[in-house]
């Protein structure tokens, strides 16, 4: 094997593959592969040029002495700033930060000599299998494990651990699943796993293993910056940042399941302005249009959404619409997007992505296509008329069957870069809006990838159910959204799915939900709501009353007492809008997110990578919410410094472990002194 220093690129062919490694960014490596040196020219998630780097490559001879002798072995190294990455010469990479190892590819010993296999188990560290009839590749690539090590970051799992380490991840987008495959690591390295193809990830106690079921090349994104701070601002350097925030939306978003009307949503917004209650932005949910795919108002009961528009907007209300990607046959952009091959195909059978409430296929945002004829219909009938931003529901796609092999889009099978989909999507929207208007864009989705913080995305965490333990999920999940470099991240207040909003706990439930969206990013109101006995306006209104709207989810909505406690809080969230505001610059400029693992601002202190059940709203505020059904007080660790309670002005001592009341009105939360 040979080593070669290719523009700065340290290069070498092994077995019939090319690796190639080279300095992407401050004290980072990207590492690409392919069979027969047959690299792609995508980029993926790595959009941002990287600044100016001094890489150092040196190829040497190394004595080695094995089972057979001593002999003379070649090694290859690169070095970025805090990165090196050596190469032996049997192709096994390893990562140091400074001195200290890192990573390592995985690899076992035999006879004395480091080997690139087993004699006996045969496992390879790059392991490619031939798809069957296809032009790409089963890819498998194994790390060795290092103990003691903590995994975060990696999108939104629902589960309820915040340290990834043990977990087994699937490479896939689905509903309330966000697969953002950038993890950080304890021992002071991140690394982007830039690959869209559906797989998995393994992060097993005895190795580490990535697995993509189909890809031509093998790509990821490694640095060594120590901090958590350091990595996340390195890595959204190369994968690009939020853009500005707009101040008119750092407040309160009203939201239900749905309203059904134009009459109902304009009672709605006059009601929040005679309580004296502003809200930013207003959403008006699905099944507001004719059929899936027409994208356009069903005037029954939308008679004249411009003036709807005109009248929130005399208001200081934003409006933004819910948009799906699914084209019933009925819809009259079927045909025309079938024939242009604007939607998704499907390997085998009738053409069906989608079956809700109606015979679906979903678009194809992989062909440029799509966004053109996406975007007329949708600035004809919505932007034109003064809707200010789109809900991009479904935006996995929500599949009918998550049967990945039967769907391919114009840029190849499904299984190659469906985790890709969400972003594609949204770029449909982002890119034209922000050609038309010189001003931030701001839109809501269920999922993203890589580098979606970029698109104007607010990403949710999807239908999760109206429990006290998916709530706790949920705070893990936007923690870790945060730590894979996606900022803008919100969740249905009180969860998405209850049957009864006048059961006790439920509203309990909503109050202790609704407390900690006040210090999280975007604060909105949310939710399919029971029971369903909501008399229907005509027969579209499906399920006996399950779809047609939902019980009313304004903050009145759920008696005196607990309104009194959602202005209460209601307050505290306008109070802090200057800080807010520095906050999302702050996401701008390096990265950071709203919401902080307690590692991220003390990552000196071994016990703040323990918590999971606190947070840092920023740098300023400590948030312990309160996770459980009838708890009135909790524990709360307190990094060293000084803490004030916010609800006695008590000040703390850190380095500790304090108990602190928390009763119904209430959510413990410290601000540093």
């Amino acid at each position: 094997m040979q080593f070669e220093n290719q523009q700065n690129a340290l290069v070498f062919c092994h077995n019939g593959e090319t690796v190639r490694i080279e300095a992407w960014g401050k004290d980072a490596l990207r590492v690409r592969s392919a069979p027969y040196g047959n690299f792609t020219d995508h980029d993926w998630a790595l959009t941002e040029k990287p600044g100016r780097t001094q890489p150092r490559v040196e190829i040497s001879q190394e004595k080695f002495t094995g089972g057979y002798g001593s002999y003379m072995s070649p090694v290859g190294t690169i070095i970025n700033g805090h990165i090196r990455a050596v190469v032996n010469f049997c192709g096994i990479i390893s990562f140091y930060r400074d001195d200290k190892l890192i990573l390592r590819e995985y690899y076992r010993m035999y006879d004395g000599t480091l080997s690139r296999e087993s004699r006996c188990l045969k496992t390879i560290n790059r392991e490619w299998k031939g798809i069957t009839g296809g032009t790409g590749y089963r890819l498998d690539v194994k790390f060795e494990s290092n103990d003691g090590e903590k995994i975060f970051g990696m999108g939104q799992y629902q589960q309820p651990y915040m340290d990834l380490k043990g977990s087994i991840l699937e490479l896939a987008q689905r509903n309330s699943q966000i697969s953002v495959p950038f993890m950080i690591s304890s021992l002071g390295y991140g690394m982007l796993w830039n690959n869209p193809a559906v797989g998995s990830v393994t992060f097993g106690k005895n190795y580490t293993e990535w697995i993509a079921r189909s890809t031509r090349q093998m790509d990821y994104w490694i640095c060594a910056a120590g901090k958590p701070k350091a990595i996340l601002e390195r890595y959204t350097a190369v994968t690009g940042r939020a853009p500005a925030f707009p101040e008119k939306l750092m407040g309160l978003w009203q939201c239900k399941l749905r309203y059904r009307t134009q009459d109902e949503v304009l009672s709605v917004a006059r009601a929040y302005k005679e309580a004296g209650i502003k809200i930013d932005q207003i959403v008006i949910d699905f099944f507001h249009w004719t059929v899936q795919g027409d994208w356009k108002w069903d005037k029954t009961y939308w008679p004249d959404p411009k003036a709807m528009c005109d009248e929130l907007h005399s208001m200081g209300i934003r409006v933004i619409v819910s948009i799906w990607p699914s084209v019933d046959r009925r819809s009259e952009n079927f045909g025309p997007m079938m024939d242009k091959g604007l939607l998704i195909r499907t390997e085998r059978g009738a053409a069906q992505t989608y079956d809700y409430q109606g015979d679906c296929v979903e678009i194809d945002p992989f062909n440029p296509g799509t966004k053109e004829y996406m975007w007329n219909v949708c600035k004809k009938n919505y932007y034109d008329i003064g809707i200010d931003a789109f809900w991009l529901d479904n935006s996995e796609p929500d599949y009918g069957v998550y049967d990945f092999e039967n769907y391919r889009y114009c840029e190849g099978p499904a299984l190659e870069c469906s985790n890709m989909y969400p972003q594609m999507f949204s770029r449909i929207f982002f890119d034209k809006m922000k050609e038309a208007k010189d001003e931030p864009v701001v839109n809501l989705l269920r999922c993203g990838w890589a580098g979606s913080q970029k698109y104007g995305n607010v990403i949710w965490s999807g239908d999760v159910p109206s429990t006290f333990e998916a709530f706790k999920d949920q705070l893990q999940c936007g923690l870790n959204m945060g730590l894979a470099g996606i900022p803008w991240w919100t969740t249905d207040i009180g969860g998405f799915m209850t049957d009864d909003v006048n059961d006790p706990d439920f509203r309990q439930l909503l109050i202790r939900w609704y407390q900690f969206a006040v210090y999280s990013a975007v604060f909105r109101m949310h939710g399919d709501r029971g029971p369903y006995n909501i008399p229907a306006l005509d027969d579209r209104d499906w399920g006996g009353g399950y779809l047609h709207t939902g019980q009313p989810n304004e903050l009145w909505s759920y008696g005196e007492d607990n309104y009194a406690i959602m202005r209460k809080y209601y307050d505290i969230r306008v109070s802090m809008h200057d800080y807010i505001k520095s906050l999302y610059e702050q996401a701008s400029a390096d990265g950071s997110p709203l919401i902080r693992a307690m590692f991220y601002e003390f990552p000196e202190d071994k016990k703040c990578w323990e918590l999971d059940d606190q947070y840092m709203f920023g740098s300023e505020y400590l948030c312990a919410p309160v996770f459980n059904l009838n708890q009135f007080s909790r524990e709360v660790y307190l990094p060293r410094g000084k803490w004030q309670l916010t609800s006695t002005g008590e000040v703390f001592d850190g380095h500790r472990t304090v108990t602190v009341d928390a009763p119904i009105d209430y959510m413990p939360v410290f601000k540093k002194v």
